[in-house]
């Protein structure tokens, strides 16, 4: 699985990891952003569709997601906003009762209201939060939802294509059994949702790989935040420029995640994947190989640690289902065959028809060897101020989800979902 031009090589192991998959093939293609719109979750059934043809599905357990309930979500999110995105929909986001409540949870353009939208939220959170409950169980090793990940939202507002944070609820179910969680995003854009979640205490760290300057989305991530009160210095920044690559990622990558590891010693670990990192994304400016990326990913897995392994941004749907099969494969320590199998999308991956996606040979790296070295040392820095892993005490963290009901029937479905869109099969 390794490359030889990338900085990234990681043993894949020898040992067999029990993985948990979850997605409702049914359902969670049919969801349709609107004209335009840069975020199509129709990529996720061209992932599961690849995943199939592969065979990698019979490797692992496969789930459909039960629908998060109301109260699941509120383990996070303000009742006022839950609320809202129940009760909003397409034929009266515009009457006088949701105008200003459009304004006040920043709904409307990035995030748009369209068909389905809240059972889209329940579908995608439901499959985080079932994979931690997997984990904590100890029924699994590695939970996969690739279509979570949605690292943007925050407590009351929608943001950057994101609605509920089903990263947020995953991990405050990994907190209820573990002492010590570390969130790592390797998304273009910076985890801003995630880590202002959890930016006060230090029973998770967040750390984050992302483009940083030029009024880049979301304009969060200076190396220079670190977190506040019992949360300082359990943020963890790395700033990126523009076009880099898989030797420059794994210098960087690589020697940050290990004395992160030796710092922190986390009991646990949740792993955001977004596939806007990959060189050609319609959004992202970075220039990594799909096996770049998945390396990551492997030398994550190398600790041996229950791990949720989660989706998030990826605009060239084509690329997505590439990087995240390519994924699906290094947790099973498979190796595939970079020609493609036959699949329902096969026309999608043409002229090539393969599994890579090759970074460009003509995109200039903006990331010197002396730029990474001072980001990595400002990183080494921030971390040498932490007095070895925090104590296991359980506190209680902030809008834990503790208390929530019961959950509902994990096979009660709503009445209807979005019909599919003719436009959803397009880049």
């Amino acid at each position: 699985m390794s490359s030889s031009s990338s900085g990234l090589h990681v043993s894949s192991g020898t040992g067999k990891r029990r993985v948990c998959y979850f997605h409702d093939a049914d359902h969670m293609g049919s969801f349709y952003y609107g004209p335009g719109h840069p975020m199509k979750p129709h990529r996720l059934q061209m992932t599961h569709n690849l995943i199939l043809a592969y065979s990698l599905y019979k490797k692992m357990d496969v789930y459909r997601p039960h629908l998060a309930t109301e109260d699941e979500m509120l383990g996070f999110h303000s009742a006022e906003y839950v609320d809202f995105l129940r009760r909003v929909n397409p034929d009266n986001q515009h009457e006088h009762e949701f105008a200003r409540q459009l304004q006040r949870f920043t709904v409307g353009d990035d995030c748009p209201v369209f068909d389905g939208l809240y059972d889209y939220c329940r579908l995608y959170t439901g499959g985080s939060i079932d994979g931690a409950l997997k984990l904590n169980a100890g029924l699994a090793d590695v939970a996969i939802n690739w279509s979570g990940g949605l690292h943007h939202a925050k407590r009351t507002e929608a943001s950057g294509f994101c609605y509920i944070n089903d990263i947020v609820l995953g991990i405050l179910q990994l907190l209820r059994y573990h002492a010590r969680v570390l969130y790592l995003d390797i998304d273009v854009h910076h985890g801003d949702g995630v880590e202002e979640a959890f930016y006060t205490t230090d029973r998770v760290m967040t750390v984050s790989f992302h483009k940083y300057g030029d009024y880049f989305f979301p304009g969060t991530g200076d190396v220079k935040n670190v977190g506040v009160k019992s949360g300082k210095y359990y943020s963890v920044n790395v700033p990126l420029r523009d076009g880099i690559n898989d030797e420059s990622y794994g210098r960087i990558f690589v020697p940050v995640m290990q004395r992160v590891m030796e710092v922190y010693r986390p009991t646990a670990l949740c792993v955001q994947c977004g596939a806007d990192s990959l060189s050609g994304d319609r959004l992202g400016c970075f220039n990594l190989s799909a096996r770049g990326h998945a390396e990551c990913v492997k030398h994550m897995l190398s600790y041996n640690l229950p791990t949720l392994v989660l989706g998030g941004g990826g605009y060239t749907v084509r690329n997505v289902a590439r990087c995240w099969t390519l994924e699906t494969a290094a947790i099973l320590n498979e190796d595939l065959n970079e020609e493609l199998p036959f699949n329902d999308y096969y026309e999608y991956y043409g002229p090539d028809f393969s599994l890579k996606v090759s970074p460009s040979l003509t995109m200039e790296n903006a990331n010197s060897r002396q730029y990474l070295e001072s980001v990595k040392q400002q990183v080494f820095e921030s971390l040498r101020m932490l007095q070895g892993a925090p104590s296991v005490q359980m506190e209680r963290m902030p809008h834990d989800a503790e208390t929530a009901a019961p959950e509902e029937d994990p096979d009660s479905r709503p009445a209807s979902y979005a019909r599919q869109h003719p436009a959803e099969h397009y880049d």
